[in-house]
């Protein structure tokens, strides 16, 4: 098989999105505004695991003052746990929380000028269908009737079952979550910073050889076309802008 670089073009540049819009009333969480300086699309909360109307409509300003994408980040029902808990859904139950998140997103993002980029599941749910099929293919019925991609772990059912149905996958590498040896990641205690130096070795490893380290030793493929950074992270600019760093490479 011949490859893009074979032919002696680069592939895409890998871009870096992070998760926004996860404030609550009175209550604020993230480092929304100074990640903007360093990525090229987030992820804004749809009111069910985070983020409320006058949240997603600041956060949705921001991003495209700043000329930053958008996309949709739907979540579980769980504000209590952040969305972060995995809850026993339909898949129509998912199907319909996911269009309920992202019409909210959209709407904003389409009274601001701009246009919805893509949608990318949160926390447990993303995990959840990394894993099963059915609710995979609930969240690529949304995606289609928007015509955007999905974002999500490559070599899980995020990318087999967006493959099957026609919907663009973008594979992402998260440089602030642990792996399991299955591919998949595992969600840490909000707060929890990361070495920068660890960071920027495991950026780059993935973009040089395309692989990383489970927990266990496992060695894992990856692909990463998207790094995330979460803007809960007390230190998150300074992973963005070491990733930018590495990226720039």
């Amino acid at each position: 098989m011949t490859s893009a670089m074979d032919e002696g073009t680069e592939s895409p540049r890998a871009t870096i999105n992070a998760d926004m819009g996860e404030s609550i009333g009175i209550h604020s969480f993230g480092n929304d505004e100074p990640l903007l300086e360093f990525v090229d699309t987030v992820n804004v909360a749809g009111g069910l695991h985070a983020g409320d109307p006058s949240g997603i409509a600041r956060t949705v300003e921001s991003a495209l003052s700043a000329g930053v994408t958008v996309g949709a980040h739907p979540g579980l029902p769980d504000i209590a746990g952040f969305g972060r808990r995995v809850m026993q859904i339909s898949p129509v139950e998912a199907r319909d929380l996911v269009r309920y998140q992202v019409g909210a997103v959209h709407a904003f993002v389409t009274a601001g000028g701009g246009a919805l980029d893509h949608i990318k599941p949160h926390g447990a749910l993303f995990g959840m269908m990394a894993k099963d099929a059915e609710l995979m293919n609930a969240l690529c019925d949304v995606a289609l009737d928007y015509g955007v991609p999905v974002y999500g772990l490559a070599n899980t059912e995020h990318e087999t079952v967006a493959h099957a149905r026609g919907v663009t996958f973008v594979s992402e590498f998260y440089v602030d979550l642990d792996y399991a040896p299955d591919g998949t990641v595992r969600v840490n205690r909000a707060g929890i910073g990361r070495d920068i130096g660890e960071v920027e070795t495991r950026a780059r490893r993935a973009l040089r050889e395309g692989r990383t380290t489970a927990t266990d030793g496992t060695e894992i493929s990856v692909r990463p076309e998207s790094f995330c950074v979460h803007s809960d992270l007390p230190n998150a600019p300074e992973v963005a802008r070491a990733v930018r760093s590495v990226i720039e490479e």
